[in-house]
């Protein structure tokens, strides 16, 4: 699917910076037996609802027209959301110091999240400070998934 994903970035990339905003990522996912492609925008200061209606009417046709999914989907654009999930490289290095919450694939010391300060990111290893000063560093091969969180 990420052909889909590639393909449908590739196409909303201008369309988002027009209206002063950037591409945060697409997901192509099945949910409750229904497909969805989602856009997720991301702009300084927070996405209103104007931005995601904008690059939705703009994008929409081209899909239609591009027609990269073949079957019937769920179209939705939406703000990254403060508690987004980190990705990229350049997503660590952008909130390198925030507090993230990361959750593990298998427990390590009876807890599958940990919640901290984002102190490194290596080849997909995370290292996290928690509030009491531990670090802990956990192996990309354990990580399933790292989000910002609020304090």
């Amino acid at each position: 699917m990420s052909k889909i994903t590639d393909l449908v970035a590739e196409m909303a990339r201008p369309i988002v910076a027009a209206q002063g905003c950037e591409l945060w990522d697409v997901e192509f996912v099945r949910e409750a037996g229904e497909w969805f492609l989602r856009v997720y925008i991301d702009r300084e200061g927070g996405v209103s609802i104007d931005d995601c209606e904008a690059v939705s009417r703009a994008l929409d046709p081209l899909l239609d027209e591009a027609d990269p999914i073949e079957q019937s989907y769920n179209f939705e654009v939406s703000s990254a959301g403060v508690e987004r999930q980190l990705k990229r490289p350049s997503d660590f290095e952008r909130f390198m110091g925030s507090y993230i919450a990361v959750k593990l694939y298998k427990a390590v010391d009876g807890a599958k999240e940990y919640l901290g300060y984002l102190r490194g990111y290596d080849n997909g290893n995370v290292t996290v400070e928690t509030k009491a000063g531990d670090m802990r560093t956990f192996e990309s091969a354990a990580v399933a998934s790292v989000h910002l969180r609020m304090e």
